[in-house]
């Protein structure tokens, strides 16, 4: 069986273990600004193809 070459420093392991909680959480969704559709943040809305107040590109429903 493998072994570590080196020590897990506390913080590391640490940050690597906090990570799991978020992974429980339901994503949190805004309104889009121009459709006014629910969409994930920072991210281009999926009904309208929006982002930032510009058109990234066009939807296929549209």
């Amino acid at each position: 069986m493998a072994n570590p070459k080196r020590k897990i420093s506390r913080s590391k392991r640490d940050h690597r273990r906090a990570n799991w909680f978020s992974s429980l959480r339901a994503a949190r969704l805004v309104t889009c600004d121009h459709c006014g559709e629910k969409k994930l943040p920072h991210r281009a809305c999926p009904s309208c193809g929006y982002y930032n107040g510009r058109s990234i590109f066009v939807s296929k429903s549209a």
